[in-house]
């Protein structure tokens, strides 16, 4: 995989079922257009697939629960309504597809009511004046000419998409089947108020309200817990089903009326909660109700991006992180803190389940592999039936197998990890790529980065150290105010495990990783750099007394992690020990990164150039936090390339 390959990179979305009609939207990266290209395509439940829509922005398809319509967001080129997605429905049978909405700054995912007329949907709305709005005074200014934000609270921003305290998510509902007799799109009224973020809707089974997420006391104050609300669908004054102990996403309807949605607790913890699923059962008009956890809390940690739980008879399908693997598991109704091994499997393998969706007893998910980044794939009784090959592009290219390592570290913790090895018989030089997070995984998936460091002759280590998810909560929880600490030794142990191959080269090393794999490169770097021969550091957390104040996240993330000592801070900085550092060393980042802000990598870099160290600094204009993912192709390209030509420098 070459790093212009990314143009290969076919990633299908959350599938859309309704009987025979199956929809996803297939998102990949477009270098001509320098954007993401989106379209719709139908795939056959016996296998194949063809073109329903042809983009180039389309994603998020809806069905109608009659099977009639299908609702879906298509954005088009310029500023403005144009250019933001937008509702748009057409027929299930195929023909024009028409636009519902012209929000200026376009419209969320459709959520359908059961029948199958109206659609419930989120949308930011900007103050006057803001973000190409006119103002009182009829004129629309420029960005940089707008009138000086009064900021009063640590909530008013978020990394990838800027203010928000001054174009607040409402909710909404539209008659879908009504406006498309009507010629002009719709300027709907919200059902919510400008106070707080409304987030994740759907409809009571008998359509008569929209339960949603908001933050407590209808955000009067910085949280980032969630309530679980509801509101009529012909609008008036919102209400508080559930109040929540923590963050709440993604809620959903049984048969019987029961709601369940996934959950975090801070009770114990703030930082690392393990995702559960919870189960209430509503009393609309009297007030909180209090949840049921169904899942243990220790050992089962659910996807909630793969799509929100799925009620059957006497179950709930829910994915869950495992060891790198994501999971779909069986949790019964009644359960109450089942522990991972008391979940039945509903499948498993060396894979991660990115989306599933159920209908009737149907299931559908889309599967990630090492060879794949992602397909649609029928469950079942039997052998999963694999229904796309989006991948073959990749595949015919060559992919380089995952080696699964396992060993110990200096305390006797067992650490997980893999190796993606180049083609030849070696000795290699090694690249350490360290995750993000760090509550998260390296997973059993294709990752590009890996992918184009092997292409090019690299051995790639990764792995998951404590402080990731997918091993238990007490793993997430190991580097809680201990960063720095038994982490360094599962990312260092792996890489001895590793290094014991001969076809691996010790004498050429370098360690690279983004985020807290920023910060743990930047910290390997001062403190075993005799270890490296050269590091590249990335939207890394170099100094967290000022990341406290800086990131849109800080003001509580540093305190959970790290702890409110300004010595503490200093202690487990990078950028206290910049000087030990004696290896060439990147700093990389983005000009709009609001999570590990800027100053973050500056800081770092004049530390370094001021010690003497072989330091340089590259920096991405237009670009935040999620440059290597999600970011303009040509820039993605563009990192990879620098990358490259970085350790072949030093290599």
């Amino acid at each position: 995989m070459r790093p212009a390959d990314i143009e290969d990179l076919a990633v299908p979305g959350r599938p859309a079922l309704r009987g025979k009609l199956l929809l996803t939207a297939l998102q990949r990266p477009d270098l001509k257009t320098n954007a993401a290209h989106g379209s719709l395509r139908r795939v056959s439940l016996e296998g194949g697939d063809t073109a329903w829509t042809h983009g180039p922005r389309d994603s998020a398809p809806s069905i109608s629960p009659d099977g009639r319509w299908v609702a879906f967001l298509r954005a088009g080129e310029g500023q403005g309504a144009e250019g933001s997605p937008q509702l748009h429905v057409m027929p299930a049978g195929g023909g024009d597809a028409r636009r519902l909405t012209a929000l200026h700054l376009g419209a969320g995912e459709p959520v359908w009511a059961p029948d199958s007329r109206r659609i419930a949907f989120t949308a930011r709305l900007p103050e006057a004046g803001r973000y190409g709005t006119e103002d009182a005074d009829g004129e629309t200014p420029e960005p940089a000419a707008e009138a000086p934000r009064r900021i009063t609270r640590m909530d008013y921003r978020l990394d990838d998409v800027g203010f928000v305290r001054d174009r607040t998510q409402r909710l909404f509902v539209v008659d879908a089947v009504a406006a498309l007799a009507q010629d002009e799109p719709l300027t709907p009224e919200p059902l919510t108020g400008d106070g707080f973020d409304a987030a994740h809707p759907v409809w009571t089974p008998d359509g008569t309200r929209v339960v949603f997420t908001a933050p407590p006391d209808w955000g009067a104050a910085e949280s980032d817990a969630r309530d679980i609300c509801a509101i009529s669908a012909e609008g008036g004054e919102p209400e508080v089903l559930v109040r929540c102990p923590g963050y709440s996403e993604r809620p959903a309807f049984g048969a019987d009326g029961t709601l369940f949605y996934y959950g975090q607790s801070f009770e114990a913890h703030r930082e690392a909660a393990p995702t559960g699923l919870y189960a209430a059962t509503p009393e609309f008009g009297a007030g909180p109700v209090k949840a049921r956890r169904l899942t243990d809390a220790e050992t089962v940690d659910c996807e909630a991006t793969a799509g929100p739980p799925a009620p059957r008879e006497a179950d709930v399908l829910v994915a869950v992180r495992h060891r790198g693997a994501v999971e779909l598991r069986a949790v019964a109704v009644d359960a109450t803190d089942a522990p991972l091994a008391a979940l039945p499997v509903v499948y498993a393998d060396r894979t991660a389940l990115r989306s599933f969706t159920l209908d009737g007893g149907v299931l559908v998910a889309v599967v990630a592999t090492p060879s794949t980044s992602g397909e649609v794939v029928l469950l079942g009784d039997g052998e999963p039936r694999v229904l796309t090959d989006y991948s073959k592009p990749l595949r015919d290219k060559g992919i380089r197998p995952m080696v699964e390592l396992e060993t110990t570290a200096s305390d006797g913790y067992p650490v997980h990890g893999w190796l993606v090895l180049p083609e030849g018989d070696g000795p290699h030089p090694v690249l350490r790529v360290v995750h993000g997070g760090p509550f998260t995984q390296q997973d059993w998936a294709l990752f590009d980065e890996a992918q184009v460091y092997a292409s090019a002759g690299y051995a790639v280590v990764l792995g998951n150290p404590r402080g990731s998810a997918g091993y238990g909560q007490e793993h997430g929880h190991a580097v809680t105010h201990a960063y720095g600490t038994v982490d360094v030794d599962d990312v260092l142990a792996l890489l001895d495990k590793a290094l014991e191959r001969p076809d691996l080269d010790a004498s050429r090393v370098g360690i690279m990783g983004g985020s807290y794999g920023g910060f743990m490169t930047s910290w390997l770097a001062a403190h075993h750099g005799e270890r490296f021969k050269a590091a590249w550091s990335e939207r890394a957390v170099n100094a967290w007394d000022s990341m406290a104040g800086s990131s849109d996240i800080g003001y509580f993330f540093v305190d959970a992690y790290i702890g409110s000592d300004p010595e503490v801070q200093r202690d487990r900085s990078p950028l206290t020990y910049a000087a030990q550092i004696r290896i060439p060393f990147a700093v990389v980042h983005s000009e709009q990164d609001w999570r590990c802000p800027l100053e973050q990598a500056q800081r770092m870099f004049v530390a370094l150039r001021r010690a003497g160290a072989d330091a340089e600094f590259i920096l991405f204009p237009g670009e935040g936090h999620e440059l290597s993912r999600s970011g303009r192709p040509r820039h993605r390209v563009q990192r990879f390339e620098a990358i490259l030509e970085w350790w072949s420098r030093h290599l």
